[in-house]
């Protein structure tokens, strides 16, 4: 990979050693909430206490700083530390959090492994003690009640950071009407990295461009306290923060899960809570298409609903709270069947051997065959309705095409932030392929209006989307609107175009278990004295579930039981007991 850091900014250069030799840290409120920042009791410090080491602390002494990737959890005893987000190009070191005896220092990349932008310094002496990677591991396994209350600070100082001072650690810069942009924001949300967006044509984002010394061919660019990546892209930003694929030291791992969408995730909570060693690799980023809705309300226990980013979120900490390791954007190109080992193989060459595989692409999103169409992606076209996408065309003229849950869905959350809807339906009836309850929401729904039997025909616009042509099917009759947003939800194709050697249905989707007939399967099971279990493919121990099988339902929570039960085939295929 090009290295497209600037070496004056790397960490030695930044680094706080003594309060002495830096400028004062800049205060903030410190208003710490009970749930992100808990006092503990004296019984749940001592039971800490017993998985770490105390050391004794001077004032001045560095508890950690900005670029360490193996942090320790840390528990103060006596004493007083400050976590300040370092100087960067754009502003001075400032005050994060203070901590006091009775606190504990952390937070979600304990478990994520991410790198660290933040330095913690000891204004007061004292004792603490470090609770090593490994001993936290056991920690979280054996205390379910601490594990608990660590998790749930952990998610909270998360939210808090990404609101706050440490959203500072991360900051993009690029333009609005960019893919490249969208893709990295996408990015840092579904990896709920802290960090700020610039529009580069907003006053804020000029200044920083020119303390940046960045110009516009440089965009989209990444600032960070280390370094300054140009023309950056997510695979980039992983690789910086730490977050792209590392070797767990293991020569095989019992389990490799492909794609971290609902299938994926689940099959990495259930695979790593159940004593596997489990690596979820994902060429995107967590939560898969899911991740593109706005809001889910028929997943089972969430009444009032959820939206796909956050239902997402909480799976891979709920992984990673179980040891499963999380790697994105990991793109795989190859299965090799034929070793002792599967042998899952990324696009840089590297190779990962595993016991089992679970193979959970799910699908890749469909597009028109229109002229400009690339064109306009991310500058008008896109392919989930976030936050993200929405802000863009908020209030203003969108259309959504589709006739699934999801472009329903898409709709409703569009016309909720005050945009004039227009859903396009192929079909003359959108209850053919939508649930009622949101077919009677949009036919409600003053700012919605529906178009069955509509196609879009053409794009227009400059810089970006301007407009669109629709064709009634039935009349042949054309109308040109206005349209800021083109949403689209018109399908998915199965992602397996990288997977030779196991077999798929006429439409590219993975077969499966009692699909597969005796003449389908390789000579190999001869020698097995078995059958495919459920969910396995024709290869003995790789294994698919969710929209990528063959007959799956393609909803949500179809898909995280596949994941999960295919697990326990997975148990049944290594001969390892759950």
């Amino acid at each position: 990979m090009t290295d497209t850091s600037d070496s004056s900014l790397r960490p030695s250069a930044r680094a706080v050693s003594s309060p002495a030799q830096d400028m004062p840290a800049a205060r903030v409120d410190l208003n710490m909430p009970a749930e992100a920042y808990p006092v503990l009791s004296p019984d749940q410090l001592s039971r800490l206490r017993t998985y770490g080491e105390a050391r004794p602390t001077s004032a001045g002494d560095i508890v950690f700083r900005a670029g360490d990737t193996e942090l320790d959890l840390i528990v103060v005893d006596e004493g007083v530390v400050e976590i300040v987000q370092v100087a960067t190009v754009d502003g001075p070191e400032e005050l994060v959090s203070r901590f006091t005896a009775g606190h504990f220092i952390g937070e979600l990349n304990l478990l994520t492994g991410q790198t660290i932008y933040l330095t913690g310094r000891v204004v007061e002496p004292g004792q603490i003690t470090h609770i090593s990677p490994a001993r936290f591991r056991a920690l979280m396994a054996e205390e379910p009640d601490l594990s608990d209350l660590l998790l749930r600070a952990f998610i909270a100082r998360r939210k808090r950071l990404q609101r706050g001072a440490g959203a500072r650690s991360i900051e993009i810069v690029g333009t609005s009407l960019s893919a490249a942009s969208l893709a990295l924001r996408t990015y840092a949300a579904r990896q709920q990295l802290a960090h700020l967006w610039f529009d580069s044509d907003s006053v804020a984002g000029q200044s920083l461009l020119k303390v940046a010394e960045l110009t516009a061919a440089d965009l989209p660019a990444v600032i960070m306290p280390d370094a300054i990546l140009r023309n950056a892209t997510p695979g980039e930003l992983a690789e910086h923060v730490g977050l792209s694929y590392r070797s767990t030291g293991e020569e095989v791992v019992d389990l490799t899960v492909i794609g971290a969408g609902p299938a994926g995730l689940a099959a990495a909570v259930y695979g790593a809570s159940e004593g596997l060693s489990t690596i979820l690799l994902d060429a995107v980023g967590t939560g898969g298409q899911a991740a593109a809705s706005s809001r889910i309300e028929n997943y089972l226990g969430f009444p009032s609903g959820l939206s796909g980013n956050e239902l997402a979120s909480r799976a891979a900490v709920q992984s990673e709270k179980f040891g499963a390791r999380l790697f994105s954007p990991c793109k795989v190109v190859s299965l090799d069947v034929g070793g002792d080992s599967l042998r899952v193989f990324l696009d840089d060459g590297t190779a990962i051997s595993s016991r089992a595989v679970i193979i959970a692409t799910g699908a890749r999103y469909r597009s028109l065959a229109l002229p400009n169409w690339a064109q306009f992606e991310g500058a008008g076209i896109y392919y989930a309705a976030t936050e993200l996408e929405v802000r863009a065309c908020s209030k203003q003229s969108v259309t959504v095409i589709g006739g699934a849950n999801s472009s329903g869905q898409a709709a409703l959350f569009l016309a909720g932030r005050g945009s004039t809807v227009t859903i396009a339906v192929r079909h003359h009836d959108i209850g053919s392929g939508m649930s009622a309850y949101l077919v009677d929401r949009l036919q409600a729904h003053p700012n919605v209006t529906i178009k069955v039997s509509t196609e879009v025909t053409g794009l227009a616009g400059t810089d970006s989307l301007a407009g669109i042509e629709l064709r009634n099917r039935v009349t042949g009759e054309t109308e040109t609107i206005a349209c800021t947003g083109l949403f689209c939800f018109i399908g998915a194709d199965p992602e397996t175009s990288w997977l030779h050697g196991v077999m798929t249905d006429g439409d590219g989707f993975v077969v499966t278990d009692q699909q597969l007939l005796p003449g389908d399967l390789p000579k190999c099971w001869g020698s097995i004295g078995r059958t495919p279990l459920p969910f396995e493919t024709s290869i003995p121990a790789v294994f698919a579930a969710g929209d990528v099988r063959s007959g799956s339902m393609k909803r949500v929570a179809a898909a995280v039981g596949e994941g999960a039960s295919a697990v326990r085939s997975v148990h049944q295929a290594i001969g390892v007991q759950a």
